[in-house]
Order: C-alpha cells, then sequence, then structure tokens
C-alpha cells in the first residue's frame, strides 16, 4: 500500500455513479447478458480513467459489477435464497434517528430521499426480495473473477496506478439476512467469515488492494436502541472478531478498512461518536482505516487522534470530502481539513479519502466535482506540508 511520502495521497470509498444506460441493462437483461457484458467492461475502463484524469491516486472499479454494497454477495453464494419479505421480517428503516424524527422520516420515505440518488436501479435491485440461509454457503468466484479481469484491463495503459476492490465484511452481510440452516448465530457468522474470506484472498491475489467495507458496526447503534454502550461494544467487538478470523493470514499492508455510519440522508443525531468504538475499530487486521471527517456530524473528531495512538506502520484515511451534501467544498477547506490530520499523526501516515461511495448518494456531476476538489485540496496541503 502506497504512503504519502513526498505528497498526500488520495482515494475514495468504492462507489461511484453506474451510467444510466449500464444500469438499465444490467437490471433489464442481467449482469451475464453476452451484450452486457461489453458494455460493464467499457464503463469500468472509462471509470478508471475519469478518476486518474480527476487526480486520485488509488482508484476503484466504481463497483460497477455490484448491487447493494452489503448484499452484492447473496448472488455470489450458493445457499442464500431470495423470497418475498415475509411479515416477521425484521424491519430495516428503524432505528433511534427515525425515533427522535418521525415526521422527517416519513417525509424523506414518501419522497425516496434518504439516498439521495436513486436512480441506479440495478444498485437497489437485491432489496426486493428477502434473503435466507437455506443451506450450506458455499462461495461462487465467477463474479469476482470478472471483475478482476475488468479492473485489469481498465489499467492495462498504466499498471503502475494503485487500485482496490471493496468487499463487504460478514457482519453487514448479516443484516437483514434469514437463517434455516446453521444452528446458531455464531456458525452462521463463522460461515459467513469462511465464505466470503474467498474473495477477499482472491482480490489480494489479483494484486489489488482489498477493502472491506462495514457500515453495520456503527450504524448498529442507531438501529439497535436496546443497545446500552456496554452491549453494544460486545457487539462491535464479536464482529471484529469474525472478521479478523476471515482476514487471518492475509497480509495486513494490502488491506484497508472503511467504517461509516451509514451515510443515509438524514440527521444522524444519534451516531455513536467515534471515541466509543476507535479503539475496536483498530483492533481490525489492516493496514489502513477510513473514517467519515467530512461531514457536519463527525468533522471535530479529529480531535480524538490528539489522544488515540495510531498504531505504528498504519494510515488513517479521513473522508475529507462528503457524499452528505450538494454543496461542493473549497479546496482551501479541503487543505484544512487534511492538515488537521497530518498535524496530528504525520503526513506519512495520511491518505486524503470521502466520507461514503457516491454512488446513489449524491448526483454524478457533483459527486465528480467533489472528487476533483479533493485532489486539489490535496495539493494545496501537499504544498504547505513539504515547502512550508
Amino acid at each position: 500500500m502506497q504512503r504519502s511520502t513526498d505528497r498526500i495521497l488520495t482515494t475514495h470509498v468504492g462507489a461511484l455513479q453506474r451510467p444510466r444506460e449500464l444500469s438499465k441493462a444490467m437490471t433489464e437483461r442481467g449482469e451475464w447478458a453476452p451484450d452486457v457484458l461489453p458494455e460493464l467492461r467499457a464503463a469500468v475502463a472509462e471509470v478508471v480513467a475519469r478518476q486518474e484524469r480527476a487526480g486520485i491516486d488509488v482508484v476503484d472499479d466504481g463497483e460497477f459489477g455490484k448491487t447493494l454494497w452489503m448484499w452484492y454477495v447473496r448472488d455470489r453464494m450458493d445457499g442464500i435464497e431470495g423470497r418475498e419479505w415475509s411479515q416477521d421480517a425484521e424491519p430495516l428503516l428503524k432505528g433511534r434517528d427515525r425515533d427522535q424524527f418521525p415526521g422527517f422520516y416519513a417525509w424523506a420515505d414518501a419522497n425516496a430521499s434518504i439516498f439521495g440518488y436513486m436512480e441506479d436501479t440495478y444498485f437497489f435491485s437485491s432489496i426486493v426480495t428477502e434473503p435466507v440461509v437455506t443451506g450450506p454457503l458455499r462461495y461462487k468466484p465467477e463474479a469476482v473473477q470478472r471483475d478482476i479481469a475488468n479492473l485489469k484491463d481498465a489499467l492495462r495503459d498504466n499498471p503502475a496506478l494503485e487500485a482496490f476492490m471493496p468487499v463487504v465484511a460478514p457482519a453487514s452481510i448479516e443484516v437483514g439476512l434469514g437463517n434455516e440452516y446453521y444452528a446458531t448465530h455464531d456458525e452462521l457468522m463463522r460461515a459467513l467469515a469462511d465464505t466470503i474470506r474467498q474473495e477477499y484472498k482472491a482480490i489480494i491475489d489479483a494484486g489489488f488492494i482489498l477493502q472491506v467495507d462495514d457500515a453495520w458496526v456503527p450504524a448498529a447503534w442507531d438501529r439497535s436502541p436496546e443497545f446500552d454502550l456496554d452491549s453494544y461494544r460486545r457487539y462491535a467487538r464479536d464482529s471484529i472478531e469474525v472478521l479478523n478470523h476471515a482476514l487471518d493470514g492475509l497480509p495486513e499492508d494490502r488491506i484497508r478498512y472503511h467504517l461509516c455510519w451509514g451515510s443515509w440522508h438524514g440527521p444522524h443525531a444519534n451516531d455513536i461518536p467515534l471515541a466509543d468504538i476507535a479503539d475496536i475499530m483498530l483492533q481490525v487486521k489492516a493496514g489502513a482505516y477510513l473514517i467519515e471527517a467530512a461531514n457536519s456530524r463527525h468533522e471535530h473528531e479529529y480531535h480524538l487522534w490528539e489522544d488515540v495512538k495510531l498504531p505504528d506502520g498504519k494510515i488513517l484515511i479521513p473522508g475529507v470530502v462528503t457524499h452528505s451534501t450538494n454543496l461542493i467544498e473549497h479546496p482551501e477547506l479541503v487543505a484544512e481539513r487534511i492538515t488537521r490530520y497530518t498535524d496530528r499523526l504525520g503526513p506519512e501516515n495520511v491518505i486524503a479519502g470521502a466520507d461514503c461511495g457516491f454512488g446513489s448518494r449524491i448526483h454524478p456531476e457533483l459527486g465528480w466535482a467533489k472528487l476533483a476538489v479533493l485532489a486539489e485540496g490535496a495539493a494545496l496541503a501537499s504544498d504547505r506540508i513539504w515547502h512550508r
């Protein structure tokens, strides 16, 4: 994994806005349709090139080969069946924020504004049915091998460009997942870890950086009002223990861990503070950690790193632009956000990132504008850090 040794490097979280025509084709004809596969390959090539043109140093495939970030793996595992949602299924749309602001959420649900940019029909297609485990979980590698091949093809003219691929963490796969096969929750979680590990390993073996997405661990505090802090931290520690089982033996310097608070467009007044989970986050067997740091609920948390020590050799990737507002950050503000972290952690331990994925969160024009100012702000910060 590259480090910011002579300038501040830039990256983002993963999901970018899939072209509307590609989303339509994948929804209507399927992601494996012979006439869709070339469209997908061409779209990945273009999104990689566009990231490079925007000044992003560590790029990805935009997650164009996937549906919803936490449920795309349903189609990559035997043993999971999609069914009509039952009346007994635990509702996903609940939580402390919804209890505190019922009027806002009723309005937002009615106007389909919770996630911002809702036009990627393929992204949301996996929520139509309820996933239920009905047999032993077995990984199907065809989709990840296709995604790896598409990303390698996109990098053919610039093989030195560092690239990452996001994959969901076991605790986030389990959200909304019915279980009719495994005897206990622990058995289910261990099976999820053993299965998704194969996708983790395939990405690293292909020469890419593995990014593990785990938004549910912090979001579980909001979504589970029955938690007090002690029980919540036990849940978080148990979730990380399962993830570390999946990561065991994989090279930490090829892994980065993404933690965020769910990224829906709501008040987030009930987010768990980073201070309450930072020590647990740092237990993940990863070389870098991505956190939200640009939205108004979490921007102040850079002060945490005055007291919490980042382990030796690790990298922090704070978000310095955010999906949570349509306002385009000024490059000077981006530079200021970056230097808040470099002053506390050292520039070689910081890469500039984004709060969460832009795909299905913000209009494409604005998402690309934010990546451009991310690069511009990193250049300003670099000049001040190395030449002041």
